[in-house]
């Protein structure tokens, strides 16, 4: 694996594998970088047409409501819990997925058009999943709603989860 920066490792060979070695090294870094969060990307780079990302959430971290343009997305649960919220343009939950690995009977898999907007609330201490969206990467395209906090802001960010948790407990 060849690091990019804190949070996103490249492959250093053409054929891609990983295994559960690999897994228990991104968790550990998962633990130590500032957003709690890794990506093991199995594209060569942010140019290519398919992205596939093995990626590793750890329970609290915040992922902004954020909605992707001509974007499609799939998401496959391997190990761990999490619930997707899914809003409405104007930060109403519309739905909640409860999702977990194939052995918790929760939904394992989901697929999500463009331009909605989503997030997730990691259930268990470490959620990792296989995620693919179409490529090229452009920031341009992600966009986040004015009313969920920007990830600076942790006051907010620690309000915003409370009261999104709080909604998806009493429902």
């Amino acid at each position: 694996m060849n690091c990019y920066n804190e949070e996103v490792f490249y492959p250093g060979s053409s054929i891609v594998k990983i295994n559960k070695k690999d897994l228990i090294l991104l968790k550990d870094k998962s633990m130590f970088n500032k957003r709690n969060r890794i990506r093991f990307c199995a594209h060569k780079d942010i140019n290519d047409i398919i992205h596939e990302m093995f990626i590793i959430h750890v329970k609290g971290a915040y992922i902004r409501p954020h909605k992707h343009l001509n974007k499609i997305e799939s998401f496959h649960i391997i190990q761990g819990e999490a619930d997707v919220l899914i809003f409405d343009d104007n930060g109403n939950v519309i739905e909640v997925i409860s999702m977990g690995d194939i052995n918790t009977g929760k939904y394992f898999y989901y697929r999500l058009p463009d331009s909605i907007y989503h997030t997730l609330i990691i259930k268990s201490d470490f959620l990792f999943f296989h995620e693919t969206t179409n490529g090229p990467f452009n920031k341009l395209k992600t966009q986040f709603p004015e009313w969920a906090p920007e990830e600076i802001n942790t006051e907010e960010i620690q309000l915003f989860q409370k009261t999104i948790e709080k909604w998806v407990e009493n429902k």
